[in-house]
Formats: structure tokens, C-alpha cells, sequence
């Protein structure tokens, strides 16, 4: 491969507060989840509602999303949202476009999660996902999140075994 083939790529991380992000978390997921596993259109739907839940009623000093570029092109997301405890935050709707991996960029985009939520005052963080979500599974458990519990069920068109992940937040100090 030539030097030029080889260039690195330029990877951003910015907050999702551009024209378009909002509308691209959502067509990006139903487009990758269908791709990859053949999910239906009832997972494009559950996260346009996390995603039309965040646009009209998120706190900012409490809640963000973040979109990561690719060379200018977006390539990935994350939102940190309430809990149901005041204390307790979620992790929403992790994705990174299947041409943009290999990055680190959801490691990345997780960092970001994890700090705005140490600096908003969380005590926890909380996710929800799927255990054949391999290499999110893994991210997660790098930063320390444990499995709390797992449950059957169907979904999206298929079989699949639900997951909830939880991390305690040390104090800022």
C-alpha cells in the first residue's frame, strides 16, 4: 500500500448539538442494526424515542450526547441521560458505524460519557444492551461496569438475552 493509503484517519469527538446528529443516531442505528443482525424496525423506533426524549426534554448540565467523526464524516454516538434516581445516570443508544472501527473510537465516546457524568455529580452509571453485542460488552467492561443481571426475551425480530450493566462513580475529589 502506498504512504497516502496509510494515513491515519482524523478521529473528533464532539457534542451531538449539530443539525442533523439527532436525525442521524436514529437512521443510523435502524441502517447498522438491520445490516449487522437483522433487527426490524421496532429497534428504530425504540431509539427514536430515546432520541426524541433527549431533544425535547434533556437538562444540559445533566445530560449530553457526543458524535464522533471520521475525516469529518460521523461515525459514531453516545448519550448519557437521568435515571431514575437522582443519583444515577444511563449510557443510551452506543454506536460506531461498523467502516469507522477499529478507532477506539467507542472508547472514546464512553471516556466522554464517564467524565461529564463524574463532573454532573452521578453516582452510577447504568446501561441496557444485548449480550451478542460483543465488542460494546468489552468497553463496558474496561472501564469497570459489571453485569447486574440478564433476562430472555424477543425483540426486534429475534431471540435475545437483555443485559444490565452498572458502574459506581468514585467521588470527585
Amino acid at each position: 500500500m502506498s504512504q497516502q493509503g496509510q494515513q491515519l484517519a482524523r478521529v473528533t469527538v464532539r457534542r451531538a448539538d449539530n443539525p442533523g446528529d439527532l436525525g442521524w443516531v436514529v437512521m443510523a442505528h435502524g441502517e447498522v442494526y438491520d445490516q449487522q443482525y437483522g433487527w426490524n424496525i421496532d429497534f428504530e423506533k425504540l431509539v427514536a424515542g430515546i432520541v426524541g426524549d433527549y431533544a425535547t426534554h434533556h437538562d444540559p448540565t445533566r445530560e449530553a450526547g457526543w458524535m464522533a467523526e471520521v475525516d469529518g464524516d460521523r461515525a459514531g454516538c453516545v448519550f448519557l441521560v437521568a435515571g431514575d434516581q437522582p443519583d444515577t445516570a444511563k449510557l443510551r443508544v452506543l454506536l460506531v458505524t461498523p467502516a469507522a472501527r477499529g478507532h477506539g473510537i467507542g472508547t472514546r465516546l464512553v471516556e466522554e460519557c464517564l467524565i461529564f457524568a463524574r463532573d454532573a455529580g452521578y453516582r452510577r452509571v447504568t446501561l441496557w444492551t444485548v449480550d451478542t453485542l460483543d465488542s460494546a460488552r468489552r468497553i463496558y467492561q474496561a472501564f469497570g461496569f459489571t453485569l447486574t443481571n440478564s433476562e430472555p426475551y424477543h425483540s426486534f425480530g429475534h431471540d435475545l438475552v437483555g443485559q444490565n450493566w452498572t458502574l459506581d462513580l468514585p467521588p470527585v475529589e
